[in-house]
């Protein structure tokens, strides 16, 4: 997992409530175990017509968004099934700062396990940074994980609240495996006494 300290990007306004995970990624793209390569799946019936050309009203195919990478959304994002490759096809798409009054459970906690930051705000400045986003084109924020804040080269300074732990790991890329791997001596060890290794 890469590690996130300080991410300047691109923000891409999806102006919807109850974005589902069956949306981020429907279920005909779940069949692989891989990681990677969901991205191009990533909200597939909405991004694209019956016909399979790209669905030029939808957010992510205008070109004023392109390379975007902080994805800012309304309330309940990621409600619906627990499936995991939600916040893989965000990653792998590009995104890695989600923004939102709220989460759903599941899907906030994978997030953090697979290297996204997902941030919550009060419902007035979510509604604030739309408006910014409509007011300056190729709208960026900084997003700084060591001090907690959020800004823009138009005065916007916001401090956020992560869990300690979930910072750690984020800062420092550790996903379970890594974090299970820092006592890799213990383990060791442990299996030799054992006679497991």
């Amino acid at each position: 997992m890469r590690p996130f300290r300080q991410h300047t990007g691109l923000v891409l306004p999806m102006d919807r409530s109850n974005v589902d995970t069956d949306q981020i990624i429907p279920k005909q793209f779940l069949r692989r175990i891989e990681r990677s390569g969901f991205g191009r799946f990533l909200f597939f019936d909405w991004r694209y017509r019956d016909d399979g050309s790209p669905n030029p009203d939808f957010e992510l195919n205008r070109p004023e968004f392109a390379g975007a990478t902080i994805l800012l959304t309304r309330r309940n994002f990621g409600c619906g099934s627990s499936r995991e490759h939600a916040p893989w096809a965000l990653e792998d798409y590009g995104f890695r700062v989600l923004i939102a009054p709220s989460f759903a459970d599941i899907f906030y906690n994978n997030c953090f396990k697979n290297g996204l930051l997902p941030i919550q705000f009060d419902e007035r400045v979510v509604d604030e940074l739309f408006r910014r986003t409509a007011r300056h084109p190729r709208y960026q924020l900084t997003v700084d994980l060591e001090n907690q804040t959020v800004t823009d080269s138009h005065g916007l300074a916001l401090p956020f609240q992560v869990d300690a732990f979930r910072r750690h790991c984020l800062l420092h890329g550790l996903d379970d495996i890594a974090l299970t791997l820092e006592h890799e001596e213990k383990i060791a060890a442990y299996e030799t006494s054992r006679g497991i290794a």
